[in-house]
């Protein structure tokens, strides 16, 4: 049976997240909060393997994700999905440097619209982009759960994570 779609939710430290994967187990979706699932199928075995890879990075045992993915997006959004790949657990990079990275270093809007875009949130690091002064803009799952993944991954400081907002800014490491 083709173009059936499984759903599933689950709690993380951040709060539920659902996973849409297709009759293959390719992650097509992935969303912190509930995602509608009109015209899906309902099967929290049909998503086991992601919820055991998100629940091993939140238990720090794992830092990268080995699923199949399979996100619908335009070319140039695909372009910046993959970019957002090769941002480093525990590292950030900025809009305007995905943008350099991805081969179109004046078109940091668009690259922050795709970027807004990406149906794989956390498995796609788009939290891991920042805006260019090092503040965490926005979010599809808000600013609170970006501040509290860039805390799990060590990038800011957890006194921040409580009152985080879209102005609070990433300080640079300060050497001792």
């Amino acid at each position: 049976m083709k173009n059936v779609h499984w759903v599933g939710s689950f709690l993380t430290p951040v709060g539920s997240a659902s996973a849409v994967v297709d009759e293959d187990g390719r992650l097509k979706r992935f969303h912190f909060g509930r995602l509608d699932a009109s015209g899906l199928r309902s099967d929290r075995k049909a998503i086991a393997h992601i919820r055991d890879q998100v629940e091993a990075y939140f238990a720090r045992d794992r830092r990268d994700f080995a699923l199949p993915l399979a996100p619908d997006g335009t070319a140039f959004q695909q372009q910046v999905w993959e970019g957002l790949l090769t941002i480093p657990y525990g590292e950030i990079m900025s809009y305007g440097g995905l943008a350099v990275q991805v081969g179109h270093p004046a078109a940091s809007r668009a690259v922050g619209a795709a970027n807004g875009q990406n149906p794989i949130a956390l498995i796609i690091p788009c939290h891991r982009v920042v805006g260019h002064d090092r503040t965490l803009t926005g979010y599809g799952g808000g600013i609170a759960v970006k501040a509290k993944l860039l805390a799990h991954e060590g990038v800011l400081a957890p006194e921040l994570v409580r009152g985080a907002h879209a102005r609070t800014r990433i300080e640079p490491a300060v050497l001792i």
